[in-house]
């Protein structure tokens, strides 16, 4: 490590960074730099290089090639421990702290202060965690268990944690996927106050219209090279879109229903106290039906419930006019209804198997031999069939699941899920943590899957999406479904769909 005479208000400068992979090439040649004060996108596809470059920054993974300068000091090779004595800290979309300890014991963890007989005093412990903590504007109940603090919150928590430790460049990664709008606007306003104190922020995110709220400059990169490096202001979406992708790319639209007229799914006065009441919801053979919410709205629940994941509660269901009376999900796809999860990590893979186990290990009984056995030749040409119906990236049948891109690992969802060959398929935030191109691609899947007659529900915060590729959009408001929005009328728009969602007094009855 040496001391960096360049810029004074320059926090981070990666230069000429380059690292490869058996067979791939991650990153060649990267350049980037944060200013002081600073808050900037890191945009890219699944697999431009966005997750390698940050884990060499964090002294994760040791490059090829290439120069790191950060706050003053440059470094050929970094430590994760040297990353944190430089100032930089990361914040995961899936945040990691002690849930069931209090906020102070979160904060002060490490550090508790003691008293002359070297036992904790537990009332300096709260009193400093309180004076921290307004320091940075924040208004947190101290003695509330992390565990009882929204997603905002305990994301917000942990930055000013990182803050306490001396960070000066924080790393933020997808961490608006999982939040509603109001929270998403608190953690945007609690950065720009930091912003204006001089912190320096890393912004990587999949939501480009984020990245034109709260960016100030864009770094774009493909393929694992720089494309470039801009103000935010001098675009827009069209524009960063086409550097992303390296092409123009149009939105998707749903040109015709693929609606045959046949009752898939019927549910009536299905209610589970607490989460959802009075649900009524119909889907004909060949729709596309989307319902949104809130958080906490019951839409998460009800497709938990239908799934066998939680209870259902009292109520109907019936699919194709026989009653569903799944108590769990294995059931669930024997009476063909299955879900793709919006964890698809924690619930969808299994991360550390090859691509042709995750497509057939729901449909394995239907693969074997009367002796038991696999029939491997049987099996390869089922899964060569849906890598190349659903054009599924990957070097092989056997690629591990993890080390394909988020898009592509949505993909191989979408195979296990269609090889149970389903009625009713319920995707829950089907494009959380993909890049645009990608997108277009699970929007042209769940079009395909439509028209070969199977009913869909897409339970999605993203509006514009569902208005891209839904037959019907549903909202659901404190655990009723509240309005009906249909393609082609005047009033389906984003913007009454969202104030139907915050329970607006023009759309929203409850």
């Amino acid at each position: 490590m040496t001391v960096d005479k360049l810029t004074p208000n320059r926090v981070l400068r990666m230069q000429n960074i380059s690292k490869a992979f058996p067979g791939v090439q991650a990153l060649r040649e990267v350049d980037i730099d944060v200013q002081e004060g600073e808050i900037h996108g890191l945009v890219g596809k699944n697999g431009a290089g966005k997750s390698t470059l940050v884990r060499v920054l964090m002294g994760l993974q040791d490059p090829d090639e290439g120069v790191i300068h950060i706050n003053g000091h440059r470094f050929t090779h970094i430590n994760s421990s040297e990353a944190l004595q430089a100032g930089v800290a990361y914040v995961p979309q899936q945040v990691n702290m002690m849930d069931s300890l209090s906020v102070a014991e979160n904060i002060l963890a490490g550090n508790m202060p003691k008293n002359a007989l070297g036992l904790i005093n537990w009332k300096a412990v709260y009193q400093e965690a309180e004076e921290r903590l307004q320091k940075l504007g924040l208004d947190i109940d101290v003695y509330k268990p992390v565990e009882g603090l929204r997603v905002a919150e305990q994301t917000m928590l942990t930055i000013a944690k990182a803050l306490f430790g001396n960070a000066k460049l924080i790393i933020m990664d997808e961490c608006t996927a999982p939040l509603p709008r109001a929270d998403i606007d608190l953690l945007f306003e609690f950065i720009n106050s930091l912003k204006d104190k001089g912190v320096a922020f890393i912004y990587i995110s999949h939501h480009l219209e984020e990245v034109f709220e709260i960016c100030d400059r864009v770094t774009i990169l493909r393929d694992g090279s720089l494309v470039d490096t801009t103000t935010v202001a001098s675009m827009d979406m069209a524009m960063l879109t086409k550097l992303i992708v390296g092409e123009d790319v149009r939105e998707f639209e749903r040109e015709s229903s693929c609606l045959e007229g046949e009752r898939v799914l019927e549910i009536s006065g299905l209610t589970r106290r607490g989460h959802y009441e009075d649900i009524d919801l119909h889907i004909d053979k060949g729709e596309v039906v989307g319902l949104s919410g809130l958080q906490g709205s019951g839409a998460e629940a009800l497709a938990a419930g239908l799934f066998g994941m939680e209870s259902r509660g009292i109520g109907t269901v019936a699919i194709n006019g026989k009653p569903f009376l799944a108590q769990n999900p294995r059931q669930a796809f024997v009476q063909g209804l299955a879900l793709l999860p919006q964890n698809r990590y924690r619930f969808g893979l299994i991360g550390l198997r090859p691509v042709r186990e995750n497509i057939t290990y729901t449909t394995l009984d239907q693969l074997v031999n009367r002796l038991g056995m696999v029939k491997l030749r049987e099996e390869r040409e089922v899964v060569e069939e849906y890598i190349d119906n659903l054009g599924i990236v990957t070097p092989g049948q056997e690629q591990m699941v993890r080390l394909l891109s988020g898009g592509n690992q949505q993909k191989v969802v979408f195979a296990k899920l269609a090889a149970t060959k389903p009625a009713i398929l319920v995707l829950h935030e089907p494009t959380t943590g993909i890049d645009v191109r990608a997108k277009q691609d699970i929007f042209r899947i769940i079009d395909d899957i439509s028209c070969e007659g199977n009913a869909v529900l897409i339970i999605s915060s993203e509006v514009r999406e569902l208005l891209c590729v839904c037959d019907r959009v549903l909202v659901m408001y404190r655990g009723r479904i509240t309005h009906e929005f249909k393609k082609g009328d005047p009033s389906t728009t984003p913007q009454n769909i969202l104030q139907a969602i915050e329970g607006g007094k023009e759309y929203a009855n409850g």
